[in-house]
């Protein structure tokens, strides 16, 4: 249905239409659902998620942040909060949900060219924030699939390492966390050296991708997209070992360090 179409039936100027759609106007919840009526969208679950939206969100704890830090950061801890599940995959990193404070530092400390101190301090504050995702009660379902390359690379040197190892192990014994290590063994999977989380909303409709890119995080929420994204973690997860053979690699390779 064209704007103008869309406007007529709504008792509003066609210039509305295009700033709702574009997202530089707010909506209220009686006129989404009116145009949801205007639309014949007929999915009531997608309709209340849309909702629930309208009307200005409260400020979560990642505002504090804005303008000190990427925006991307912010998109992905509000993202994370929002989810009602979440899976991400890490084939040379350790998920940030549960970086501890010393391995995030060692990670920030390796960009080139260098940080500011404040910022590093800043990042290493708003990721170990994130945490709280997991750990309130009830935690949102996670899964989690990592590389055995991730576990392996001592970032920040053998001790730093070993701890990061030992919270990994202790965050896997949360009622709501997976944790799934993909060993060498496994050879070649799909998305093979990507960072990615697929978030899951309230409705279908409403899921989001995010893949990490040396120019930030890149989003996608198309139908196909998301179908493919879906597809191609299950096939990972198939590779991946056991909850309870994952904490025995992981333990394996911390007692190593």
């Amino acid at each position: 249905m064209s704007a103008p179409v869309a406007a007529e039936q709504l008792g509003a100027d066609r210039t509305m239409i295009s700033n709702i759609e574009s997202g530089r106007f707010g909506i209220s919840e009686d006129r989404l659902r009116r145009l949801a009526s205007i639309y014949e969208c007929d999915d009531d679950e997608l309709i209340d998620a849309l909702a629930s939206m309208t009307g200005g969100r409260p400020k979560g704890w990642w505002d504090e942040y804005r303008g000190k830090i990427p925006p991307d950061f912010l998109d992905v801890a509000e993202l994370e909060h929002h989810s009602t599940g979440l899976r991400t995959l890490q084939t040379a990193h350790i998920p940030g949900l549960f970086q501890t404070e010393d391995h995030a530092r060692a990670l920030f400390d390796l960009y080139v060219p260098a940080l500011p101190r404040l910022e590093v301090e800043l990042r290493i504050a708003h990721r170990l924030a994130r945490h709280s995702v997991v750990a309130a009660n009830p935690g949102v379902p996670y899964v989690g699939l990592v590389h055995e390359a991730a576990l392996r690379l001592r970032m920040g040197g053998r001790q730093v390492a070993k701890s990061q190892l030992n919270r990994l192990l202790e965050e896997s014994e949360r009622p709501n966390v997976r944790l799934l290590v993909i060993p060498f063994t496994a050879g070649g999977f799909p998305m093979a050296g990507d960072t990615m989380m697929y978030a899951s909303g309230t409705s279908s409709h409403l899921d989001t991708v995010e893949v990490d890119s040396p120019l930030g995080a890149v989003f996608f929420d198309s139908h196909t997209q998301l179908a493919n994204f879906r597809r191609r973690l299950d096939l990972v997860e198939q590779v991946a070992l056991n909850p309870n053979k994952s904490r025995d690699l992981i333990l394996a390779i911390a007692g190593e360090l």
